[in-house]
């Protein structure tokens, strides 16, 4: 699997979020204040992991910043991009599942190691629900960004 990854600073779970990945197997592309050559700001660094995801150079993304709001409205600027500020484990299962997410949003600041692998393990776990109500609810999202 590919994932995209950014963050708007080197602190807290940053590295370690592209180690994690890296152990896992996937395939990363880096973004923000992870790769060398590309400007660091959040709202940049969010967009270039949800461009990725919305253009199919990436399956999933993991957007990172401070306490992970700015990185999830950046993400969720994009058309296709369902980014979900996940704090912990449930969370992340269930936007996977009922919102079927594809860009995970993580806080800097509050996520910790041990939080950061439960939320992982969860979040690429979760599967989308094929129930026709939550089916219906992503299908109207894209509706919204059509201006329907």
């Amino acid at each position: 699997m590919r994932i995209s990854v950014s963050a708007d600073e080197r602190t807290g779970v940053a590295d370690e979020v592209v180690r994690e990945l890296a152990r896992r197997g996937f395939e990363t592309t880096v973004h923000g204040a992870l790769s060398e050559t590309e400007r660091d700001d959040w709202a940049w660094a969010s967009e270039a992991v949800a461009r990725d995801v919305a253009e199919g150079r990436a399956d999933q993304g993991i957007v990172c910043c401070w306490t992970g709001t700015g990185a999830s409205i950046a993400a969720n600027k994009v058309a296709g991009i369902r980014a979900a500020l996940c704090a912990d484990a449930a969370t992340a299962t269930g936007a996977r599942t009922w919102n079927d997410a594809n860009v995970l949003a993580l806080s800097l600041r509050t996520t910790s190691g041990a939080e950061l692998t439960e939320i992982l393990d969860a979040w690429f776990a979760g599967r989308p629900s094929a129930e026709s109500g939550d089916r219906a609810n992503i299908e109207h999202l894209a509706d919204i960004e059509r201006g329907r």
